[in-house]
């Protein structure tokens, strides 16, 4: 189970590092053309602005691996362990319905309705940079459930250690 968490973990680390390493180059190449060249680059500054979501929403999803997000320990920890646990896994039921309902089907929702739009500078459906969110989803929901099991087996007294 952890080779898979790993794995997913690993991809996902790697797509985003891309992600803000080509918002990095792109900027660059805006200011270059912008102030050296006096010819802006739109089609770039459009293009950091969709990568900027994708790699929002894959951080959201590291975040959700390592168990990390909003929680309100002190209430947690005025329970015994089986109350703990209870509530660690509702947390993650919650985190796993928010990801069904909002990010995979309003998603695809989104996604189908906007692949009928160009965006202005690229020329590319706008459903294209929407495809995150199902995706992002989806993965949030293998997460919240590999949370579960761990918690289930008695590692909720720390986060999952980061690959």
């Amino acid at each position: 189970m952890n080779t898979f968490r790993d794995g997913i973990t690993r991809i996902l680390r790697g797509l985003a590092g891309i992600s803000f390493l080509a918002m990095v180059i792109l900027t660059c190449w805006q200011v270059l053309t912008r102030y050296v060249l006096q010819n802006p680059s739109t089609w770039s500054e459009e293009l950091v602005g969709y990568l900027f979501a994708w790699m929002s929403l894959m951080g959201a999803s590291l975040v959700t691996c390592e168990r990390g997000h909003m929680n309100i320990p002190i209430v947690v920890e005025r329970f015994h362990e089986g109350g703990q646990k209870v509530l660690l896994c509702l947390g993650e039921l919650i985190a796993f319905l928010f990801s069904a309902v909002i990010l995979v089907f309003g998603g695809v929702q989104i996604t189908s309705l906007a692949m009928g739009q160009m965006t202005s500078s690229l020329g590319v459906p706008i459903g294209i940079f929407y495809v995150v969110l199902p995706l992002c989803g989806i993965l949030n929901m293998i997460y919240t459930v590999l949370n579960i099991i761990a918690i289930i087996q008695g590692k909720s007294e720390e986060k999952e250690e980061a690959v």
